[in-house]
């Protein structure tokens, strides 16, 4: 507002796109997960975002890019995940094997 003005700008929209490398959007969820690293090290994480193929992760501890870890979601085996890419404590996860489609949908829409 400027004198007792109002401007109206027109807005513009882009679609979304998915990022480079993303197979499926991405539902954002918080569940609580455990982490491996091989062997008897497991430690809890957060979940914040999950697709079939990956996700975000949380944890209280620096992960490494490149690493493979086991992920435990809830009611669920462990599954095999390469890190993706990691930033102080958080990591983004790619599933070696797809998530079935009811786990899935169980988990982010459940």
């Amino acid at each position: 507002m400027l004198a007792g003005r109002t401007f109206s700008l027109p807005a513009e929209f882009e679609p979304a796109v998915l990022p480079v490398g993303r197979r499926a959007p991405r539902a954002p969820v918080s569940l609580d997960a455990k982490l491996g690293r091989g062997g008897l090290d497991r430690t809890l994480c957060r979940v914040t975002d999950l697709s079939p193929h990956g996700a975000r992760i949380q944890t209280y501890s620096m992960l490494r890019a490149g690493s493979t870890i086991w992920l435990t979601l809830p009611g669920g085996a462990p599954i095999s995940a390469h890190i993706a890419w990691a930033d102080d404590y958080a990591a983004g996860l790619a599933f070696d094997d797809a998530l079935p489609d009811g786990q899935f949908e169980a988990l982010a829409h459940g």
